[in-house]
């Protein structure tokens, strides 16, 4: 792979470092996903038409967007009367 060095405002690296927490992912894997996806979408724009997405890539821009327990069974008031 190629380095590559950016100059960013520091609200940007703030927002880069916040999501690369969130998602777990590195901040150079996001910027490679957003770079790849303004590729692909200049690709299908020069094409004239776009390509259906699937829904990883229709709720990427998503990722790190919630907040709150990954699994609300971590939480005991939501087995209140489960088999009941």
């Amino acid at each position: 792979m190629k380095t590559l060095s950016v100059k960013l405002p520091e609200a940007l690296a703030k927002w880069l470092a916040g999501e690369a927490r969130l998602t777990r992912r590195s901040r150079s894997a996001l910027v490679r996903e957003a770079l790849e996806a303004k590729r692909n979408d200049h690709s299908a724009e020069s094409r004239g038409s776009k390509e259906p997405m699937n829904m990883d890539e229709a709720l990427g821009s998503l990722g790190g967007t919630f907040r709150g327990p990954k699994d609300l069974a971590t939480n005991p008031k939501y087995f209140d009367g489960f088999g009941k």
